[in-house]
């Protein structure tokens, strides 16, 4: 699959006819992983991430520039960070892709860069090597997202492989990035944790000294829902085998309202302990920013 840059976008002020191509069946309005239709994307998008542009990324960076000032320097660090206020972009899509067709996430990037306050942040499945020449002057920071090579291949569908992710990060180091690791989602299984300890190894043997001074990680326990479930089982029903798992899982209703399934807390919460301590052992220099 290849992306093409948009070319220019009109703006139409007068009543128009919009047309949605759809997928029969589920009507999901999704090809190939594309979003197709001309409504907002929804968080919970199943059959792959589609590609999300948005054409008021003017008023978009206007507003995060204003909250920022009203922020004012921050004065104590946090779990985000210790000197600068962290502004999360792409929620419901991968800004690494999204900037292979659109401008929109260099403009955010050149705007992080003259706001001395704050710098912005995305987690990605994707190697973009055009992000290269961005001149991001440290105000970026890239998460790549790693699982082990196995379940990355049953799971993550249409990214890339984990290897060239792992061997991206010195590169994005250089070009003046911020490059951290997002261990998620980590997903319960016979010997899981032997096959992150391969991993860890993996990554500790492709850094760089300078890549390493400046690693921290995310240690995200997978969380599922019901309704994803189901579309999944229609598309990808080998990976919900392992996604889904009702032994070891158990409700939780999250602080918006919805209703979700993670690892049983009984379970869940020496495993997260018994991870991280495998992560110290094989990358003591890698702190851990968050785990859950």
């Amino acid at each position: 699959m290849t992306f093409q840059k948009i070319k220019s976008i009109k703006r139409v002020q007068e009543p128009t006819t919009v047309y949605n191509f759809h997928v029969p069946g589920p009507e999901s309005y999704l090809a190939n992983g594309i979003v197709t239709h001309n409504c907002y994307v929804p968080r919970q998008k199943g059959f792959a991430n589609p590609i999300s542009t948005f054409v008021n990324v003017e008023q978009v960076a206007a507003f995060i520039g204003r909250h920022a000032s009203k922020q004012g320097m921050k004065l104590m660090p946090t779990a985000p960070d210790d000197d600068l206020w962290v502004y999360e972009l792409g929620c419901n899509s991968d800004m690494s892709i999204d900037a292979a067709i659109s401008d929109n996430v260099r403009d955010m990037v050149d705007l992080f860069k003259t706001i001395p306050n704050a710098k912005c942040t995305w987690a990605t499945k994707w190697v973009n090597r055009d992000l290269l020449d961005y001149d991001p002057q440290d105000k970026t920071r890239i998460r790549f997202s790693l699982m082990p090579h196995a379940m990355s291949k049953l799971v993550d569908v249409r990214t890339s492989p984990i290897s060239e992710r792992i061997a991206a990060i010195n590169d994005f180091v250089e070009a003046g990035y911020e490059v951290n690791v997002n261990f998620s989602p980590i997903i319960v299984k016979d010997n899981f944790l032997d096959d992150y300890d391969e991993l860890f190894a993996e990554v500790d043997d492709s850094l760089s000294e300078k890549a390493k001074a400046q690693l921290e990680a995310e240690v995200i326990f997978l969380t599922h829902n019901a309704n994803l479930h189901e579309v999944n089982r229609q598309w990808h029903p080998k990976a919900e085998e392992v996604l889904w798992t009702p032994h070891n899982q158990e409700t939780k209703v999250s602080g918006g309202g919805g209703v979700n399934v993670r690892y049983k807390v009984r379970l869940k919460q020496p495993l997260v302990a018994q991870f991280q301590e495998r992560l110290h052992a094989k990358m003591p220099y890698c702190p851990v920013r968050y785990a859950f």
